[in-house]
Formats: structure tokens, sequence, C-alpha cells
């Protein structure tokens, strides 16, 4: 059956929020989690970029979820770097870390001061990130000159079971290329024709492991209320890339968010009010073939730093209403009808 996945937004909670909304979402049901990991917030009305890999650690060791992490090696971070922290993750959690690598966005990465790289230069940037990485957890010993650059670099704390280097794509184009090295596949979610067309190409290209899916959510008490929420919290990102890929800044998404119509906004995030209505539209999208879904509630209201801290026991106080409402609302909904969906 379908896994189904809590997905954790840092650039838009507070991670002690966060950690409580993953809590909640263990008891009441979730299979598994993942997170972003960004330096900036999309906009600046979501206003948070928690330290993803801080995060984890947390988050995995008060949970017994499986995580997985959407990650940019090459520029803001150095590939053996996060070779060695994915490595001691998935030591101290055995099975339950993978970590998805993709080309990035500018918003993250151009805070090194260096420049940001033509697609084509960056996808090749990624492919020998991969190889290093890889070579890294295999225990050799990695020196390597080319777009990045590594010398005498070896782990000395290995996992048992290393963790699955999975391949991000939004395009076909993507998902073709990461066949050749990927240990899996994560897209999000677009009009089904396209989704097809991913999970096809990435099949017929010889892509082995499971194919997920996130899916952006805005779901809220009236159809208004969720498109305002919408476009509150995703309007700029909703552009989709190149666009998002090259903008630097969250103003500089908040410019074009007031030129993101209805139309294109919907079509980058479920708005609905109907729980069934809900569950029907994501047992679509799943039965086109993924193997798990993870859901990202983006219509959360803003939660203030200082109300939100573990307590002495070191559990993370109760999220806010809108996301703890959703978690909720998923269990009694969304996960029974998702759960019957054959991966």
């Amino acid at each position: 059956m379908v896994r189904v996945g809590f997905h954790n937004s840092h650039e838009q909670v507070h991670p002690s929020a966060l950690l409580a909304a993953t809590q909640l979402a263990e008891q009441r049901g979730f299979d598994a989690a993942m997170c972003s990991d960004h330096w900036a917030p999309w906009q600046s009305t979501q206003g948070h970029s928690g330290f993803a890999w801080t995060w984890l650690g947390s988050a995995l060791a008060t949970t017994r979820l499986p995580f997985g992490v959407v990650n940019a090696p090459g520029q803001r971070y150095h590939p053996a770097i996060i070779a060695q922290a994915a490595a001691t993750l998935a030591a101290m959690y055995p099975g339950r870390f993978w970590v998805a690598l993709g080309s990035g966005e500018n918003m993250n990465e151009h805070i090194t001061g260096d420049g940001w790289l033509p697609k084509p230069v960056r996808d090749a940037r990624l492919v020998e990130c991969v190889q290093i990485i890889r070579a890294l957890l295999d225990g050799e010993e990695v020196t390597h000159d080319g777009l990045v650059k590594v010398d005498r670099a070896k782990l000395w704390t290995l996992p048992d079971v290393k963790p699955l280097l999975i391949g991000p794509a939004v395009s076909v184009a993507t998902a073709r290329n990461h066949a050749r090295w990927a240990d899996g596949l994560v897209t999000v979610n677009q009009p089904e024709e396209k989704l097809r067309r991913i999970v096809a190409e990435y099949r017929d290209a010889g892509g082995r492991g499971e194919i997920s899916l996130q899916v952006h959510v805005s779901f809220a008490p009236t159809d208004a209320e969720a498109l305002r929420l919408a476009r509150e919290q995703w309007a700029g990102n909703a552009i989709g890339p190149p666009v998002a890929w090259d903008l630097d800044t969250p103003e500089a998404f908040d410019q074009i968010a007031d030129k993101v119509g209805d139309d294109v906004l919907r079509g980058s995030v479920l708005v609905e009010h109907d729980p069934q209505r809900l569950a029907d539209r994501l047992v679509a999208l799943a039965e086109i073939g993924f193997d798990a879904v993870y859901l990202h509630q983006i219509a959360t209201d803003p939660v203030p730093s200082d109300e939100k801290h573990p307590d002495a026991e070191g559990t993370a106080t109760r999220p806010s209403s809108t996301l703890e409402a959703f978690v909720d609302m998923a269990a009694q909904h969304l996960l029974p009808a998702l759960k019957e969906v054959g991966a």
C-alpha cells in the first residue's frame, strides 16, 4: 500500500512547532516524514528557516518514523560534509534516513558569495557531488578536482545501512537524468499528465527504487480562506522553475507573488475545504504510480518563536492550530483513503 508521510516546511514554521507536529503525525498514523533544507523562506510572509540537519537529529531521536531531507550539495554545502552528516544519522538510526540531492536554488546558495551557475553546470556539479558522496559512504578515501574539490577525505564513522540517495525532479528531463544514479525519485504535485510522464521516463530510463510525491495542500474551513492562505504562503513559489531557481531573496519572490493568478496558484497547490474531495484528489495522484505521498499543509498560522520550546522532558509544545487541525483531519479522512491505494 502507499505510505503516507508528513512534510515539514522549515521555511514556514518554527522548528519546535514542526517537531511537535511530526510527533502528533506519528501518533495519528502517518508512516514517514521529510523536510526541506533552506537558508531563507520563499516569501517574507513565511517567516522562518531553521537548520534542517540539527532538527533531523531531534526528530529521529523522538519518533520512530523514517525521515528524508531535500538537499543541494556543491555550493552552500561541500559534498563531504553532507556525506558525513548523512552517514552519522544513518549510523545512529539504521534504515530510517534518506537524502534527496538536487541542483539547488539561488535564494539558498547565494550566501556563499559565489556566482549562480547555469543549470547545465549545476547539473554536472550535482553528478560529481553524488559520486563523491557515494564513494565516501562506501568507505573510500576521495580526492577530486573538478567543479568541486576534495582532498583526501575519508569517513571514519560509517553506517551499517547506507542512506538512500534520492533524485528530486520537477521536470521529465531531470527525472530521466536522475535514473543514472538515484536510489529512488521524489517529485511534487503537478498536472496529472506531467506526473505520469515523470514516472514513466524515470522507469523507462532504468530508474530504481521507490517514487515519492510531495503534495502541497492548502486546507481550511472555507475555499476562500484556503485560497487566501495559499496566496499568503505560496504564491511566489507557485511560479515554478526556472524563475524559482534563479531569484535570490524572499523579497524578490514577494514582488512576483501578486502577479500569480489564482489558476496558477491552484495548479501548484491543492486548495480545498472539503475533506472527502481532498481525499479523492490525493488518491487520483497516488494512483499514477507512487509508493509514498508526503502531505505538506502550507496553510499555517504564524507561530511566535518564543511560544514554541521543548518542555522539561524534551517534547516540543503543540504546533499552530491549523497545522494540528490538519494532522487530525488527515488521520480521519486522508490516510484511510490513501492507504487503500496499491503502491
